[in-house]
């Protein structure tokens, strides 16, 4: 005689085949898509962060 077997199962959440990927999902955000203006501007920005997060360590 066998026990009951009525607890769930979790592995049923997968809804695609083993054999393929996951389908992709856009990213929420993504620097590819802002304006070459804006890349550069975020691109100075960080690279003033990060030069005087350098001259503080220094003094």
């Amino acid at each position: 005689m066998t026990p009951p077997h009525d607890h769930p199962h979790f592995d049923s959440a997968h809804h695609h085949a083993a054999a393929l990927p996951h389908p992709s999902q856009s990213p929420p955000w993504s620097i590819l898509r802002m304006a070459v203006w804006s890349r550069l501007g975020v691109a100075f920005a960080i690279s003033a962060l990060l030069w005087a997060a350098v001259l503080t360590a220094m003094r």
